[in-house]
């Protein structure tokens, strides 16, 4: 007689086992209707699931951020089914749920098309129509080992193997096809109403360089048509703003062959870079910051003491030299470390605060680089500060303030923010975690923010405090992190002398604000279309002359400008002025001033934003006024005259 305890807390019972869509039912009919899938007991299930024993139990409809994923793994299984009836010799392999949709990887003998696309995606909506049935079943590993190859289902086969032996395995099935998988899914097909095929990727079997490569099918799903209209009018959005093309045309950096993952920043994109690095400098010095140096290739040993070799080890460089192996560095913690044991230190010293512009480098799989959002080749804005456990609420406090007040000067006022507790592959006791995280808990409640849970995501050594932001059009990225490691410290021998005289572990603060600076340029170069805020403009005016008989004013204009510091160049081509005009603008530049007759004679300059607004004349001192006035507001406020 099992008892169904709601999400309200209200009770049902029923004299022998139900389904969890008979619950729904119960509730009412329109529940039933929308039901996708079930939790029960905090666990996933099918609609049909049967509960037997006593059990909490919650709906999961449409509107939950759990049934948009299921919506997309089920599309990504009618994706599958509708290449197999196309092109029955294609084999299926992996078809996760992604951000914003899902893919599926298969091997076929030619290429997919575009036209292939079209089709596969007119079937797809056939069979959603179709209101195919789900059904699933549970089965022993030879007879699926068995099923999948007599199909022809090599890559399946090879899946199932390297599944630990203990697991259950599932069948899903929906018409004619039948698919490996953990579940939930949709209890039928016609659940499916809104998607998109996107793109068509390579991708290598296992993510591995090494092994075949497979053709990666993309594509979107969401609840409803609108909810699908609004995502494909911001993907072309971001399409327009993708930095990669912007970087490009704006000549701010390259990436080659010859160096993949790697930048190759031109002189204007290293302007900005610069601004971004010194801006960083300046904050973090007003705030006790020491900025430290350190090597880029460092013994092996060091990085198997800090544990890193064990849970990176496959992402990091190796070389050799005189029979040593060295690591090029991944990241800047362990080397922070050898700076602070140098010396005795006393609890005196602390809090002891270190950053680095750190360079660092990591061997990512080639498929995943993406311009400056996944390189091999990034420098972060890095720091650690090393304190006692008395300090840690006042510094990571501290930290909060500061990433607010950087991302609101670079025009993010949007901050998510996510406490990220112990995940399953780790170091240290599970008391030194429950330290950790209580404190950066209570950190965060006595800071009033709001902020969610993301169990399981802390970084191995110690539980995290992550930052996102959204941009213009709506997306999340992933950029700062305060981290609290009780463990690294200890495993690298740091330690100070306590009031008692003893010696004690220091608790070790790892924190970004930026994350990687080639990655935040990236968001940045997106999150404004490429027209960056004046400050951190590459070039942040252009004198144009409007004649040849100008050209010795317009030249004047820029050297003063350039003598009280601003990015300006002059340009005295014997072009028309609407063509200068439109080319500077499509470089994005801030601000146009031209020189014509009048502004000659009367010192004055007329000027133009690159959005086309016409400022009309002003005196050149005025005009210095306006730029020393946006640049000390970042920014943030709207300039009058």
């Amino acid at each position: 007689m099992p008892r169904i305890t709601l999400p309200d807390g209200l009770q049902r019972t029923y004299p022998e086992p139900v389904t969890a869509v008979e619950v729904a039912a119960d509730i009412g009919p329109g529940l039933a209707k929308a039901t996708l899938a079930v939790e029960v007991d905090g666990k996933l299930r099918d609609a049909d699931f049967l509960i037997r024993d006593d059990a909490k139990l919650r709906v999961i409809t449409e509107r939950d951020p759990e049934g948009l994923q299921i919506i997309r793994h089920s599309c990504a299984h009618l994706l599958a089914q509708a290449v197999k009836q196309l092109f029955p010799e294609a084999q299926v392999t992996i078809g996760p749920v992604v951000e914003d949709g899902f893919y599926y990887d298969f091997a076929f003998p030619r290429p997919f098309t575009p036209e292939d696309l079209e089709a596969i995606e007119a079937r797809m909506k056939e069979l959603a129509r179709q209101d195919l049935v789900v059904s699933h079943q549970v089965i022993d590993r030879s007879r699926a080992i068995a099923f999948f190859r007599s199909a022809g289902e090599e890559y399946k086969a090879r899946i199932i193997e390297s599944i630990p032996e203990a697991e259950p395995l599932t069948l899903y099935s929906q018409g004619d096809f039948t698919d490996l998988c953990r579940g939930p899914h949709v209890p039928s097909t016609g659940r499916l109403k809104a998607f998109k095929l996107t793109k068509l990727a390579g991708a290598y079997w296992r993510g591995d360089s090494r092994n075949e490569m497979l053709q990666r099918i993309y594509g979107t799903a969401w609840p409803d048509k609108k909810a699908l209209k609004e995502y494909l009018q911001r993907l072309a959005e971001a399409e327009k703003r993708d930095h990669r093309k912007i970087g490009r045309r704006l000549g701010l950096f390259h990436f080659q062959p010859e160096a993949p993952g790697m930048v190759f920043w031109h002189d204007h994109g290293w302007r900005v870079y610069q601004e971004i690095e010194n801006y960083i400098r300046a904050q973090l010095q007003s705030r006790g910051y020491q900025e430290v140096r350190t090597p880029q290739i460092i013994d092996r040993s060091l990085w198997e003491k800090s544990g890193h070799i064990s849970k990176f080890g496959e992402v990091m460089f190796m070389t050799q030299s005189e029979e040593r192996e060295f690591a090029i560095k991944p990241m800047n913690c362990p080397a922070h470390i050898q700076i602070f044991n140098q010396g005795l230190k006393s609890y005196r010293d602390l809090p002891l605060r270190m950053s680095e512009f750190g360079s660092c480098h990591r061997n990512e799989p080639s498929g995943a680089l993406h311009g400056l959002l996944r390189v091999r080749g990034f420098t972060q804005d890095d720091a650690h500060i090393f304190c006692t456990e008395g300090q840690i609420q006042d510094e990571v406090s501290g930290l909060i303030d500061l990433v607010f007040a950087v991302y609101r000067d670079f025009g993010f006022s949007d901050v998510q923010i996510r406490l990220a507790t112990r995940p399953e592959n780790r170091v240290g006791s599970d008391e030194l975690w429950d330290q950790a995280e209580n404190a950066l808990r209570a950190t965060l409640e006595a800071t009033k923010l709001e902020w969610s849970l993301n169990p399981g995501d802390g970084a191995f050594y110690g539980p995290k405090i992550d930052f996102s932001l959204r941009d213009s059009i709506g997306r999340v990225w992933q950029l700062g992190t305060i981290q609290l490691d009780f463990s690294m410290p200890a495993r690298l021998d740091a330690s100070y002398v306590a009031p008692d005289g003893s010696r004690k572990v220091p608790v070790m603060i790892h924190r970004a604000v930026l994350g990687s600076l080639e990655r935040f340029i990236g968001v940045l170069i997106e999150h404004h279309a490429g027209a960056l805020p004046l400050w951190l403009a590459p070039l942040q005016a252009v004198v144009l002359s409007l004649t040849e008989r100008q050209a010795e004013a317009a030249s004047t204009v820029a050297e003063i400008l350039k003598n009280q510091g601003f990015r300006v160049e002059s340009d005295l081509r014997n072009e028309t002025i609407s063509l200068k005009i439109r080319e500077h603008a499509m470089q994005r530049v801030p601000y146009l001033l031209i020189v014509g007759a009048r502004e000659a004679e009367n010192r004055t300059v007329a000027v133009r934003t690159r959005s086309g607004e016409d400022l009309g004349a002003m005196p050149l001192e005025q005009f210095l006024s306006r730029l020393r006035n946006e640049i000390a507001c970042r920014g943030r406020n709207v300039l009058e005259g």
